[in-house]
């Protein structure tokens, strides 16, 4: 094997001419904010999965985003430093935009973590996937072949037509498999996947899980940054905590989840969720706070005809409950959760509030009561003002609802520091930027709260604290919650009830211990059969 090039074109001595990624003391910083990655050494060879675990703000998503030359991409300049930096054979310690282009797609692949943003709304799916391939000039017939192969590997299902929509007519678990098929499309030779499974349901993750699993082993380098030490211990060779930016924790997989050593790793460890929820199951005599009934909603395809995303849906959802929604990508969740809030009109049906009208009044009869139902989107990003501070969100929040609570206050709840007030959503990570959401429906003090997948981006211990919080707020307000999810763990943790539904159709329904133990409906089946068996983390 020839010697990896130095910067000046001489072979680098001391670069492992055997590892895909080779890297000794990598520090990045920001301005303003100093080194958010502080010596970071890591080694990755061909056919290995390395896993990169941590709390939410401890440098995993920079380290990813370093590692394809992308550090300081849509915030402030990245000053990136390293004693060793080369990525599939070539020395890019210093590298120039050009040299990093000519690496991305080619030979790295890169999902990032934010699905809904990093799609071309304006683009079709075919189009996006298949970009790196016309910037090397494959002809056509060849693009189209190997785009629609892609999405399938991803597991996107009837490929053709997925190619021929665009982002905003996918769920977000189909965007995230667009974005995989998009870094996967051209076969390279380091694969760093940014929380792949963050939007998907348990048979589908299992799918993508086992998709990374398959390039592992035909060769490719993967490093996965996630929260889930399920897909850790199903997937990954090795692991690295990452605390602080710097890493504490590293070794084999079985012996880092095993026998963690360091408090980090051992808090992470700690808080997966197990078991059941121990909240007494709310009376039936609890009045309704919000009841559906006939839900329909269908949306047009590229080509003619309609897909039945609500297809006679009924809810009924009482005072104090915690009724989980589960299914796989695509079945409606989300679509149910706009309809439900009367975000999104649905073509028939009803949905009462505290037993008054609600979706089929104008808004501006609706608007005084619009503090008695908030959602958490699953896009937090998108649903801020980009020109605003942590704190103008949150005081305009509780200026609208005429709350007497402090921005501070609400900070505090979701476990964020004050110091958020002075930084804008694209400054804070993803686990941030959804607390900083959570915070602003707290705002309202609503009697239902819809939470469309509202701890996907949170590592574990995060997790743990905003589920308890929640659970607290339910038994200070009787709030109800809504709570959509492709965490089975989550829900079972979390809430009382379960609805799962299935293409529209909610197919089965109960409490949550008699659904997990003797589910009915074969998709119901499948969807638990799908669940990663929890490691014996700890032990």
């Amino acid at each position: 094997m020839s010697g990896v090039t130095g910067a000046r074109g001489r072979p680098d001595p001391n670069a492992d001419t055997s590892a895909v990624l080779d890297i000794a003391g990598l520090t990045v910083s920001f301005p303003g904010v100093g080194e958010v990655l502080r010596g970071v050494d890591l080694r990755l060879e061909p056919g290995r999965c390395l896993a990169v675990v941590g709390e939410s703000g401890a440098g995993k998503s920079v380290l990813a985003r370093t590692l394809v030359g992308l550090a300081g991409e849509g915030g402030a300049p990245a000053a990136v430093a390293a004693e060793r930096f080369t990525v599939a054979g070539q020395d890019v310690n210093g590298a120039g935009a050009r040299q990093w282009r000519r690496l991305r797609g080619a030979k790295v692949g890169f999902v990032l973590q934010d699905a809904l943003q990093s799609l071309d709304p304006l683009r079709t799916v075919g189009a996006e996937v298949g970009e790196s391939l016309q910037l090397r000039r494959r002809g056509r017939p060849e693009r189209s072949g190997r785009v629609l192969q892609a999405l399938a590997h991803a597991g996107l299902d009837e490929p053709e037509t997925r190619a021929a929509q665009r982002s905003g007519e996918l769920s977000g678990g189909m965007r995230q498999r667009a974005l995989i098929a998009s870094a996967i499309v051209a076969g390279p030779q380091l694969l760093v996947a940014d929380e792949p499974t963050t939007a998907l349901d348990a048979t589908v993750a299992r799918g993508v899980l086992e998709l990374l699993g398959r390039l592992r082993d035909e060769g490719t380098a993967v490093l996965l940054v996630t929260h889930d030490l399920g897909a850790v211990a199903r997937l990954a060779d090795d692991v690295m905590v990452l605390d602080g930016g710097r890493v504490v924790e590293s070794g084999p997989t079985g012996q880092v989840l095993s026998q963690p050593d360091h408090p980090v790793t051992r808090a992470l460890v700690a808080a997966v969720p197990r078991g059941p929820s121990r909240r007494p199951p709310v009376p039936e005599t609890a009045p309704d706070v919000l009841r559906a009934t006939g839900l329909h909603r269908r949306y047009p395809l590229p080509g003619g005809g309609t897909v039945n995303a609500l297809d006679g849906v009924d809810l009924t959802v009482r005072r104090g409950q915690a009724l989980g929604v589960v299914g796989e990508s695509g079945s409606g969740k989300s679509t149910l959760a706009r309809v439900l809030v009367a975000a999104e009109r649905a073509d028939a049906g009803r949905v009462e509030l505290a037993g008054e009208p609600w979706s089929e009044l104008p808004e501006r009869n609706r608007r005084p009561r619009r503090h008695l139902v908030r959602m958490i989107p699953q896009d937090p990003l998108g649903s801020f003002d980009p020109r605003w501070n942590g704190g103008r969100i949150l005081r305009t929040a509780l200026k609208i609802s005429g709350s007497a609570r402090t921005p501070a206050e609400l900070l505090e709840l979701v476990r964020l520091p004050d110091s958020v007030q002075d930084r804008s959503p694209r400054a804070l990570s993803g686990g941030q930027r959804q607390r900083l959401a959570i915070a602003r429906a707290l705002a309202a003090e609503p009697a239902v709260l819809v939470l469309d997948e509202p701890v996907s981006a949170l590592d574990v211990t995060v997790q743990a604290a905003i589920l308890q919080m929640l659970t607290e707020l339910q038994e200070r307000t009787g709030t109800a919650l809504v709570l959509i999810s492709h965490d089975l763990a989550v829900i079972r943790k979390t809430c009382d009830s379960v609805a799962v539904m299935h293409r529209g159709s909610i197919v089965e329904r109960g409490p949550v211990e008699q659904v997990w133990s003797h589910p009915q409906a074969p998709f119901t089946r499948a969807l638990l059969e799908a669940r990663p068996p929890l490691p014996a983390f700890g032990r």
